[in-house]
């Protein structure tokens, strides 16, 4: 195994991260991959859109013109690898356009191709054979509504393809940090029995990739951060035993600390213990974080556990349809006007309904943005004299939300006063895209590995069945000597973080102080968190708020279950992917000594 450290920037986040990622890491110095994360599960099913209206789309096409094109001649010069999951739906046209540049601009660099996790064929069978969604139970949906399957494949191909020579590896879906553990897999030869290795190569994936929310982006102390408008991209320095030290380029914006990291390292994870990838289990509850130098903070103590012996496999599919609009009102009382007119556009959209022979709504929501709605019944506001109310629903028919959209409108002269625009032009239907998760046996994939015209089967049947039971979980933490007389709010005391996986919200709770530790475990129970959130939660009863302790960074984790609609599109929220959840909780007091009180002031 070499000694060498392994540098690995981390230039995109999402489909439509900036374009400046790529010639801001390439200005780094020493760089070895660049790898790029692309890919939601809502992604997937716009890709697949796209590809049945063109067979040549289905991928992410800026990371082609606007990441590789301007980028290659720099990229193969310097002798950086680039991993990415860009291919999407379709990674064989991706490959392909990015070989047709790699040719228009005379460069030597050849592209892998890694395919296998597309399941749309099997989707009968699916069917056929009764499966069921992981987390409900429901019955798996007619093939003719779904619009997308795909196993989330792991890291070893993408190593095996660097190892036969590719410059550039392109993949369908695979976990999101399997783009960087498939770098650090190929550079030290860590094998499948170095669990810890991988574990930790999983979480510097996991740091990477999401881009700027580990150098500041979302950060809870956001006025620390400096230069938004240039924030710099994340780089891991990966050693061999699998710590790493996360930086940022020089002369950038941004900010490195163990907050911005810790926060990371929270974001949309359930379980820190059983964080479950395809190449390894991790335990994230032991990790360490620790400031090693200006925008420099160092990474280790993770662990692993073997891999599951399945895949975990997303579909999606249309179910329903949706729709609705932002309306502002300002001036006296300008809530209660806002939401007196939503509720009026729902009971016209009714009377249409009865007299049209159409079903009722299946989900109503209001919001008024402004009035604390948030908050529920924690709101500190009334009578908020500026608003923004979303008003939005399901229907069974898009019809029915035809209808509503044109009762919105067509109310806007009897209107209580207030009114003052409608957010852009007209909206229309659209159809609600759910998650279904299930799994299936590794053996049933079939990974190949797609360079230079020949084919490479990966042997990925391995594992075996996870034992929830073998977690030993940390004690709580010891009880504080001094005892509570005052109050400061929760953001004194902690950094938070917080993110969604389909219909589950995660709230990571970072303490700033490991003193301060004891005084947030005492306060955020299970009960009161569920409580802060009831108005979100489809249940309040037990088992639907988790906590989890991490000791080793000095934080908890709480998971939400069905809090946030349906999440991403099925759901008709403001905020389907519970990115400000962390700013609701932070706000909540917590009984602390006065001798802690005073060293906050």
């Amino acid at each position: 195994m070499t000694d060498k450290v392994v540098r690995i920037g981390g230039a995109s986040g999402f489909w439509g991260d900036a374009a400046r990622a790529t010639p801001q890491l390439l200005n780094s110095d020493g760089l070895d991959y660049i790898v790029y994360d692309y890919l939601a599960e809502i992604t997937m099913s716009i890709m697949a859109r796209a590809r049945a209206q063109d067979e040549t789309r289905g991928y992410a096409l800026d990371f082609v013109t606007a990441a590789m094109k301007p980028n290659l001649a720099t990229i193969a010069a310097r002798g950086i690898k680039v991993i990415s999951n860009a291919g999407g739906v379709n990674p064989l046209a991706c490959a392909e356009a990015l070989r047709g540049l790699i040719a228009e601009q005379g460069l030597d660099l050849t592209v892998a191709c890694v395919v296998g996790d597309d399941l749309m064929a099997a989707a009968e069978q699916f069917e056929a054979a009764g499966t069921a969604e992981m987390f409900s139970g429901e019955a798996f949906p007619p093939a003719s509504r779904l619009q997308s399957i795909n196993a989330y494949l792991g890291a070893f191909p993408i190593a095996r393809a660097l190892g036969l020579g590719a410059d550039i590896v392109v993949t369908g879906r695979c976990v999101d940090s399997a783009v960087t553990l498939g770098a650090c897999i190929h550079a030290f030869g860590w094998g499948r029995d170095d669990l810890d290795q991988l574990a930790m190569g999983s979480l510097a994936g996991h740091i990477l990739e999401c881009g700027p929310q580990a150098t500041g982006g979302n950060f809870t102390d956001w006025e620390q951060v400096p230069g938004m408008a240039n924030m710099g991209y994340p780089i891991a320095e990966i050693s061999p035993d699998g710590s790493f030290v996360c930086t940022k380029p020089a002369n950038t914006g941004g900010l490195v600390n163990v907050g911005t990291v810790s926060e990371q390292m929270l974001y949309e994870i359930g379980d820190p213990q059983a964080y479950m990838l395809p190449d390894v289990i991790c335990d994230f509850s032991t990790a360490t974080l620790s400031q090693v130098g200006d925008n420099r903070v160092r990474v280790a103590g993770a662990t692993g556990r073997p891999a599951p012996d399945t895949y975990k496999v997303s579909a999606t599919y249309a179910d329903q349809f949706r729709g609705g609009t932002y309306m502002t009102f300002y001036g006296i009382d300008a809530d209660r006007k806002a939401r007196a007119l939503g509720e009026a556009v729902f009971e016209a959209s009714r009377n249409v309904f009865r007299a049209a022979g159409l079903a009722d709504f299946s989900e109503t929501s209001i919001e008024l943005i402004g009035a604390e709605s948030q908050y529920g019944s924690f709101a500190e506001t009334s009578g908020s004299r500026e608003v923004a109310m979303k008003i939005a629903a399901k229907h069974p028919d898009a019809a029915g939300i035809g209808v509503l959209l044109k009762e919105a409108v067509g109310l806007g002269l009897a209107t209580p006063p207030g009114l003052s625009g409608f957010a852009g032009g007209r909206p229309k239907p659209s159809p609600v895209v759910r998650l279904f998760s299930f799994t299936v046996p590794r053996d049933s994939v079939n990974v190949r590995i797609l360079l230079n015209g020949d084919e490479t089967a990966c042997d990925e049947a391995y594992g075996q069945p996870p034992d929830p039971a073998s977690i030993t979980r940390p004690p709580a933490p010891a009880k504080a000597t001094a005892e509570p007389d005052t109050t400061v709010p929760l953001v004194a005391l902690a950094w938070g973080r917080s993110g969604d996986k389909g219909n589950k919200a995660n709230i990571g709770i970072i303490a700033r102080d490991p003193a301060y530790l004891p005084y947030i475990y005492q306060t955020l129970t299970e009960e009161m968190v569920g409580e802060r959130f009831a108005h979100f939660l489809e249940d309040t009863g037990p088992g639907k708020v988790e906590r989890f302790l991490l000791p080793g960074s000095n934080a908890i984790n709480f998971l939400l279950h069905e809090v946030l609609g349906g999440g991403g599109v099925a759901s008709i929220r403001n905020d389907p992917q519970a990115k400000g959840y962390a700013q609701l909780l932070l706000s909540c007091p917590i009984p602390v000594p006065t001798a802690i009180a005073e060293k906050l002031s």
